[in-house]
């Protein structure tokens, strides 16, 4: 933008290191991939680039099973991502339909719970 004299607006500083955002990475369905970033204080952080298995927990027997994920059916938040898994997403698995509980990108792994049909 320019000032109404017409000059240019100039930013007082640049970005700090811990001001700038990451990219957005989105969890595809895949053969398990997983990067390393490092984060604040020099702690790692697990970032989910693709994965095909997923904990999925039955509320009715109250346990928990590993199951490879067959497709992503839809995902609620944006209808144009396919074969994307976020928070919210409807899986088809081998126990049958099932809703991601967990944000994959940011933990490393898929928690889904079981949905009735």
């Amino acid at each position: 933008m320019k000032k109404i004299s017409g000059g240019k607006y100039r930013k007082a500083k640049k970005k700090k290191l811990y001001e700038k955002t990451n990219v957005a990475r989105k969890t595809m369905l895949g053969p398990k991939k997983i990067r390393t970033l490092r984060t604040k204080g020099g702690k790692e952080k697990q970032i989910l680039l693709a994965i095909d298995k997923a904990y999925v927990f039955d509320k009715e027997t109250k346990k928990g099973k590993v199951v490879k994920i067959n497709s992503v059916i839809k995902t609620p938040s944006n209808r144009y991502l396919k074969n994307v898994l976020m928070k919210g997403s409807i899986i088809d698995s081998e126990l049958g339909k099932a809703k991601v509980t967990n944000r994959p990108g940011q933990e490393g792994n898929v928690f889904a719970v079981l949905i009735k049909e």
